[in-house]
């Protein structure tokens, strides 16, 4: 094998550039590009960690916001129901003092009811204490024959009333 002969006549020469070109990719890649992709991964790894930092301080901000809203939420609904019962405190007002108008007018109309009652009663009662009157006299002068007195047959009237 020839080639196996050869090997000592170019093997300063092979490690020669064999050295030569791992030079030149460790000073090409090692420092020329390593250190533009470690900045863009450092960089990449900043704006990564930046990111979450703003993220948390916007989640912060959202619960902040969020409490401002529960408190002002419950702000507002204890001023509503205070609105709500005042304003049924004031219709119960309204109707408790509409309530006592109509009563009174309720009780007006039934005194006066009550007073018509009591005086058509009271002329009904005359009425029949006359016609009660006239109705003895003609029982007495058909009966007996004599005439009553009007008098004395209204007197006889209001007594058997009384008793009656």
């Amino acid at each position: 094998m020839p080639q196996i002969a050869q090997i000592a006549e170019t093997y300063s020469s092979q490690i020669f550039w064999l050295l030569l070109t791992f030079g030149f990719v460790f000073f090409v890649i090692g420092l020329g590009m390593v250190p533009k992709v470690q900045g863009t991964a450092d960089a990449r790894d900043a704006k990564i960690s930046g990111d979450l930092d703003a993220a948390k301080a916007a989640f912060a901000r959202a619960d902040e916001v969020e409490a401002d809203y529960r408190a002002r939420e419950a702000e507002s609904r204890a001023a509503a129901q205070a609105v709500l019962a005042k304003a049924k405190a004031d219709a119960a007002k309204d109707s408790e003092r509409k309530l006592a108008a109509a009563d009174a007018e309720v009780a007006s109309l039934i005194s006066a009811a009550e007073s018509r009652i009591q005086a058509a009663s009271n002329a009904a009662m005359a009425q029949i204490e006359t016609v009660a009157v006239d109705a003895a006299r003609d029982m007495v002068a058909r009966i007996s024959g004599v005439e009553a007195t009007e008098a004395a047959a209204r007197n006889a009237v209001k007594a058997a009333l009384a008793h009656g």
